[in-house]
């Protein structure tokens, strides 16, 4: 994407150089005595579209999750735009991380969640200027037009004075869209964004998605059953069973031809 194309201009603010921005190194996460990961190794490239397909259980969420601090590796090192992620370099030795430093390296990742989590309190404007105002410290008017732009880019210009549950489900996913591109994230994490919407709701917010991948250079990492949205937008497409990538590999040698029988198995029980 050059520096002259601006269509929607700076939606995210990512690095686009084919440098790794997510590295995962021997990542272990247990609950339990449930090996969720099981020394997980993988990388992302900036600009690149992710997509982890597999059995339920088989840890893709963690993943997500662990990007966003909501859990902590038992094992292993992530990092995120080169920075260790839970992790601090003191004295030449990897120590726990701080939460400043935890919220600092954070501030690069953008997460949708299955469930829309928005304020309920808030009118939808509000609902996507309130955390860059208050954690990017930007200014109120830049905010609240970079929340229009947005609110154009899904489709919703036109609800921004409405509260939550004023909306459909779908109109609610597409506004915590904009609120995760509204803190100019370098990687963006979907997790299932179409999982808690009634059917015929689901493909307007497919469709959302793809314009964003399609148009814009924000990397993606993305946990979804949708089979052909992740033939539509994926760059890789890594295949997960029981905590490990079994296969990766471009989604049509994905989809269509799998070398690993669990892949096989598992794509053709929701294709």
């Amino acid at each position: 994407m050059s520096a002259e194309n601006t269509t929607p201009n700076d939606h995210a603010n990512p690095a686009v150089d084919g440098s790794e921005l997510i590295r995962f190194d021997k990542v272990t996460k247990r609950f339990g005595d449930n090996v969720v990961l099981d020394n997980l190794c993988f990388d992302v490239a900036s600009g690149k579209h992710v997509t982890l397909i597999g059995p339920s259980g088989s840890g893709k969420t963690t993943i997500l999750r662990l990007l966003m601090t909501l859990v902590k590796p038992d094992e292993g090192t992530i990092k995120v735009a080169g920075d260790y992620l839970t992790h601090e370099e003191k004295g030449g030795r990897l120590v726990p991380a701080g939460e400043r430093h935890v919220r600092e390296v954070r501030k690069s990742i953008g997460m949708v969640f299955q469930q829309f989590n928005l304020f309920p309190n808030m009118k939808v404007l509000r609902n996507i200027t309130e955390a860059p105002v208050h954690v990017l410290g930007m200014g109120k008017d830049e905010a609240e037009e970079r929340a229009r732009e947005l609110l154009e880019l899904v489709g919703l210009t036109d609800q921004m004075d409405k509260h939550p549950s004023q909306l459909s489900g779908g109109q609610q996913q597409r506004v915590a869209i904009a609120r995760a591109l509204a803190m100019r994230p370098q990687v963006l994490l979907l997790d299932e964004v179409t999982s808690a919407l009634d059917p015929e709701l689901v493909a307007g917010v497919l469709d959302v998605l793809r314009d964003i991948a399609h148009t814009t250079d924000i990397t993606m990492l993305c946990v979804t059953h949708e089979m052909g949205f992740a033939r539509d937008i994926s760059d890789d497409v890594l295949m997960f069973d029981e905590g490990r990538v079994i296969e990766s590999g471009a989604p049509e040698k994905i989809f269509s031809e799998p070398e690993h029988d669990r892949t096989r198995e598992f794509l053709s029980a929701v294709l």
